[in-house]
């Protein structure tokens, strides 16, 4: 414990590395975007870890995770991930109840603690968004799913991740039936910046919704082979 890094470090890996995880280029803006914070608190975060051999960075570039930024950024997601998955299976919170808590919680809880939470739910693989759950050792499967809003009209998949920081849209995903495992069929794209038509469920029960960009944004499919 007393050899981690800070807090705000942790966060800032566990966001680069969140963020290019979908497909996200890695900037100034889109870390700022991401952390709600000011753009020179950004500018100055990324300095220091540069400056700890955690991330390369070049001015008006995209960040990445050296080798140690990525293994801290495994180590991170791994507490943050069987956190969420504890308090969803054993204290019976709802998917859209557990991101802050694991926030909170992923920066105090010991190592120690981190194994004995894994062990109690059987090595999961998964969080409760679909997310990978990174090994002790540092290994992370990396699912080849894509992002809703990628997708073209015809194509046909399963939800199979979804972005877990905004309650309000857990709760709304939750609500219309867009859950984990569901089937989801694209329909068509509505032209002009309009929204994506889509099936959600077996053909034969199958529910129509319009799915704006921050939604089709959030979502990530399991494509049908």
């Amino acid at each position: 414990m007393a050899e981690r890094p800070s807090a705000s470090v942790e966060d800032y890996v566990r966001a680069i590395y969140g963020l290019s995880e979908r497909g996200v280029a890695v900037t100034n803006a889109t870390l700022t975007s991401r952390l709600g914070l000011s753009p020179s608190s950004v500018s100055g975060m990324l300095t220091k870890l540069a400056q700890l051999g955690l991330v390369t960075h070049v001015r008006y570039r995209s960040v990445e995770l050296t080798p140690a930024g990525r293994r801290l950024a495994y180590d991170v997601l791994r507490r943050h991930r069987l956190l969420e998955l504890f308090l969803v299976e054993e204290l019976d919170y709802t998917w859209d109840e557990v991101h802050e808590e694991a926030d909170s919680l992923e920066h105090a809880v010991s190592d120690n603690l981190v194994e004995h939470i894994a062990a109690k739910l059987g090595h999961p693989t998964h969080d409760p968004h679909g997310d990978p759950i990174p090994t002790s050792e540092g290994d992370v499967e990396n699912p080849s799913t894509k992002l809703l809003d990628q997708l073209a009209p015809g194509t046909v998949g399963t939800i199979a991740r979804v972005w877990d920081t905004d309650s309000e849209l857990l709760r709304y995903l939750t609500e219309h039936g867009l859950t984990l495992g569901n089937r989801i069929e694209i329909v068509e794209r509505k032209p002009f910046g309009g929204p994506l038509v889509v099936l959600v469920g077996e053909p034969q029960h199958a529910e129509t919704h319009f799915l704006g960009a921050e939604i089709a944004a959030a979502l990530s499919i399991a494509v049908q082979q």
